[in-house]
């Protein structure tokens, strides 16, 4: 009986404000409330309002039956609280009707794991917590920002006792084998790792409106072929993407919020299928291998790699940059200046910073706040040449908790499995 896993990312970065060279020593205020402001309230207009309106009609028409899966940043759940206090409502509103499971990530849906495993787990921690508060329960399952992955990842990931991990199911990695089963990570020790189906869940995401595609128009009725097909071949079709893609990403009127009113019955019509959470799949089928991933992927670009965040001099330059400071901001005792720091930790300052050409360039522009990655980068460096001044001129405090040293030199093959952390930090 082949379950269908939907798992979105819901995800607001704190935009940096265009900070001239002249506000260097001058001005703390890094990040451009009003643009942060004004885009949470459009996308919320666009998507999170209508497509959780949508969601929460599904689970209530198929009590017990339809079944998704969200992980929020912990930075989106801040913008919600202040900004749209309504979106966190209505995802409250789904969380109770026991359908949805939540998801942790890092709070700052930063690139932590690559390079500080301390502050990797406070922000894994941080994130459980925010979302037991809001949402009522301690998930078990975690997703890496961006669905980064590797075996050293998922190390440090398991020791802090999640049962549940995801990741993209990457063609170099699986060779023959298919993203629809349920894996285990090559050193697991009881952890399940799932797996995307780029394929399907791209149709979705980034195919839907593309009328150059040959399959175009996608109906829900040969998407439901599709996925019927792997009846047969697989336990689940684990179909992760954007919960922008409703609305912000594929506008309401190609069709897309039609498509998902009606793509329940439409797999359903296939009486083996149903719709599963990621705990629910992880509990329901056996591991049917261990997968080998010792260098990073993730779910960005063609190349599902960290060429999306890292690898040109400006990304390299910036995220080491930043990351220098761990040890001063920490010993500060500052939780505003922790909190400011950790904002800038977001992977999307260095994804806009990235300089690909073709359709990856295409998309990271569509994203960015900013003229060009040159202006994302002096922005970038002018802030942290302020943080540097102004910590030269904090006096040190009671100083903030820092993961026990024990814990970092603990195994964790990041370094081998990430090398351009040994050439940016060297």
């Amino acid at each position: 009986m082949p379950s269908v896993c939907f798992y979105f990312q819901v995800h607001q970065p704190y935009r940096m404000r265009h900070y001239p060279i002249f506000d260097i020593g001058e001005s703390p205020n890094y990040f451009d409330d009003k643009a942060n402001r004004e885009i949470c309230e459009k996308v919320a207009s666009k998507c999170y309002r209508p497509t959780n309106a949508l969601m929460l009609e599904l689970v209530k028409r198929y009590p017990g039956a339809f079944k998704i899966s969200y992980s929020i940043s912990g930075v989106a759940l801040e913008q919600f609280a202040e900004y749209t206090p309504d979106v966190l409502e209505s995802f409250q509103a789904l969380a109770a009707t026991g359908q949805v499971e939540f998801i942790t990530e890092t709070y700052y849906h930063s690139l932590a794991a690559l390079f500080n495993a301390g502050e990797f787990r406070e922000q894994i921690l941080k994130h459980q917590e925010t979302v037991k508060h809001y949402f009522g329960k301690k998930p078990t399952t975690f997703r890496n920002t961006e669905l980064i992955y590797s075996n050293g990842i998922a190390d440090m990931v398991e020791d802090l006792g999640f049962k549940t991990m995801l990741t993209e199911g990457v063609d170099r990695v699986l060779g023959w084998r298919s993203p629809n089963f349920v894996y285990e990570p090559w050193n697991g020790r009881g952890m399940k790792l799932l797996l995307k189906n780029y394929k399907l869940s791209d149709d979705i995401a980034f195919r839907f409106s593309q009328r150059s595609w040959k399959d175009w128009p996608l109906t829900t009725e040969k998407f439901a072929d599709w996925v019927h097909a792997v009846d047969g071949g697989g336990d689940t079709i684990n179909l992760f993407m954007d919960y922008e893609t409703f609305g912000e990403h594929q506008w309401a009127d190609t069709g897309i919020f039609e498509f998902m009113r009606a793509l329940p019955e439409a797999i359903w019509r296939h009486p083996s299928f149903n719709f599963a959470t990621p705990s629910e799949v992880a509990t329901m089928y056996p591991p049917v291998a261990k997968v080998d991933i010792p260098e990073a992927v993730s779910w960005a670009d063609e190349g599902r790699d960290l060429s999306a965040w890292l690898g040109n001099p400006m990304q390299d330059a910036s995220i080491a940059w930043v990351y220098k400071f761990e040890r001063q901001i920490k010993d500060s005792g500052d939780a505003h200046l922790l909190h400011q720091w950790r904002k800038l930790q977001t992977s999307d300052h260095f994804y806009y910073m990235c300089t690909k050409y073709w359709s990856d360039g295409d998309v990271h522009k569509y994203f960015s706040a900013y003229d060009s990655p040159h202006d994302s980068y002096v922005i970038m460096s002018n802030i942290l040449t302020d943080l540097e001044i102004r910590l030269k001129k904090t006096p040190k405090k009671v100083p903030l908790f820092v993961v026990p040293t024990e814990f970092k030199k603990e195994k964790t093959p990041v370094k081998k499995a990430v090398p351009v952390k040994k050439k940016v930090l060297s």
